[in-house]
């Protein structure tokens, strides 16, 4: 059984049954070493909570995740202010390689994970900073972005920069030694042992597939290289390991394991796994061959030689924004070639069993309905339909309550219903951080951010229970994850918020409210309220 720890939330009981998961393949060979921590998910979050580890003196720290190899995978994202201040209190020179490499993302015109066009000498407009323009279904702007770091820069304090998720994390991953970093290690269990003081985590690992030789970086496969590769792996061919440690950093995203295992068992059970945000993106990342007059339409209604788009319905009714609103994503990926992503409200069950031309027929009747202009419906109705592809948005709420406003995150009502309230981020030893702990839709471009964040206020606390030599003090890690816990949740519950519910036409008082409380913060402030 886990140990318990007191709570930021008065109802929460955090002992919980480890899950007995595959419990007949678990290892039961003593570790060779006790890691000061484990943290499970190589993702950016996760190498980056290595990296502030390791700059704070604490060597002895192992990242592991379940994948097979790392090879290049997911779309590109943006760094805010927030999440690049998060990372320069990290590691300095991890700033400055992934800002290094965002900048020239940038530069070479990549947006949402595509490369985008470059405009004729007789299209050029006049130089200015690129924009990503929010506009209304008559082509007029609503909201424009700039997308220079310098204007964000400026406006903020820090800048901001487009990267691809493989890119950030191959960039991160050079920065830990080698050794530090396991691939193809799938957590299956977890078990406090408090007469060692310490957590076990058991793992398998297929050792009888080949790694992805094109993997950017792979684990060293043992023990098969006179196996036949065979994808038909038998029981025995999974190998296990048990891996023990004084502190566990779960970081291993929105469908996270360790949250899984954590709370199955225990009255939280409806919070081991993220429930459906209400929103999902049917998208098609390549359209060619566009006709010249479509094309043409297009640009002149649309684009205006923005590389990228929002085309947003959710136009303001009285006091109320649209309910079912819908947001579609236009990016340039060549002269002939577009790519488009569609954000809509839409029952889970309607997405189930829909591919290729049923999710072309779903997205135009949504836009159909919602009024969307023909030559949008139209490059939806050319899309190949072996490039379409559908995703649902997922949630861990910070905060589950309806009736709960948040205009401001130091006005969070945590004296709410206690079963409105999801339950602790911590339990004894093992702390969970970003997507794990609060995954959301990517509306707001918070994800990654949020989750840097998580990394230095859980990396600065940790160094101090070092410092302090508190590895053997329960009430000492209790402490420290409680503080992190009321630091980060009420501005968590403010970020959902917005992701959820702020739209391109609300107020610019509005949007200023939230720039200055995500974007403006002084995170020397806040590390020395930590310490």
């Amino acid at each position: 059984m886990l140990e318990t720890k007191s709570s930021p939330h008065p109802h929460t009981n955090t002992s919980t049954n480890a899950d007995t998961l595959a419990a007949s393949v678990i290892s039961s060979s003593a570790p060779q070493e006790i890691y000061d921590v484990v943290v499970v998910g190589a993702g950016p979050i996760g190498l980056a909570t290595a990296i502030g580890l390791r700059k704070r003196g604490i060597e002895n720290v192992l990242v592991v995740d379940q994948t097979r190899a790392f090879r290049e995978i997911g779309q590109g994202l943006d760094l805010l202010p927030n999440g690049l201040q998060a990372l320069k209190h990290l590691d300095p020179n991890a700033y400055e390689e992934v800002k290094k490499i965002g900048l020239g993302f940038l530069n070479s015109n990549q947006f949402n994970g595509q490369k985008t066009i470059e405009p004729t000498q007789e299209q050029q407009p006049p130089k200015t900073s690129p924009q990503w323009a929010y506009k209304n279904l008559q082509g007029q702007i609503i909201r424009s972005i700039s997308l220079s770091f310098d204007d964000w820069f400026k406006d903020y304090g820090e800048g901001r920069v487009s990267i691809s998720w493989c890119n950030l994390q191959t960039t991160l991953r050079q920065l830990l030694p080698q050794d530090r970093v396991k691939a193809n290690h799938r957590c299956i269990n977890v078990v406090n042992e408090p007469e060692n003081g310490c957590v076990r985590i058991d793992c398998v690992a297929n050792i009888g597939i080949e790694a992805n030789p094109y993997a950017y970086w792979t684990e060293a496969q043992k023990h098969n290289d006179t196996q036949p590769q065979n994808s038909d792996v038998a029981p025995q061919e999974l190998a296990t390991k048990s891996i023990t440690a004084k502190l566990i950093v779960a970081a291993d995203g929105i469908n996270s394991t360790v949250r899984r295992l954590l709370y199955t068992d225990s009255q939280y059970h409806n919070f081991a796994r993220p429930e459906y945000s209400g929103f999902a993106a049917i998208f098609c990342r390549e359209v060619a061959e566009i006709a010249k007059e479509l094309r043409t339409k297009l640009e002149e209604y649309f684009f205006q030689h923005s590389p990228i788009v929002t085309i947003a319905n959710d136009e303001i009714s009285g006091n109320s924004v649209c309910i079912n609103n819908i947001r579609m994503i236009l990016f340039n990926r060549s002269t002939t070639q577009l790519g488009y992503t569609i954000h809509l409200a839409l029952p889970l069950d309607s997405l189930q069993g829909k591919s290729e031309s049923s999710l072309i027929d779903l997205a135009l009747q949504e836009l159909e309905k919602a009024g969307f202009p023909d030559a949008l419906k139209q490059l939806v109705r050319i899309s190949p339909p072996a490039k379409m592809q559908q995703r649902p948005y997922y949630i861990h709420h910070a905060t589950i309550s309806d009736s709960l406003q948040v205009s401001n995150p130091t006005d969070l009502n945590t004296e709410a219903d206690p079963a409105k309230i999801p339950p602790a981020w911590s339990i004894g030893r093992i702390v969970l951080v970003g997507d794990a702990a609060h995954g959301m839709p990517p509306f707001m471009a918070q994800g990654a951010n949020q989750g840097f964040e998580d990394a230095l206020v859980v990396t600065t606390l940790i160094a101090k229970i070092a410092e302090e030599n508190n590895w053997d003090d329960p009430q000492a890690i209790a402490k420290a994850f409680d503080k992190y816990e009321c630091l980060r949740h009420p501005l968590m519950a403010y970020v959902q918020q917005a992701t959820l519910k702020l739209s391109p036409y609300s107020s610019d008082k509005v949007w200023q409210e939230y720039a200055q409380q995500v974007y403006r913060r002084n995170f020397d402030q806040l590390i020395e309220g930590l310490l």
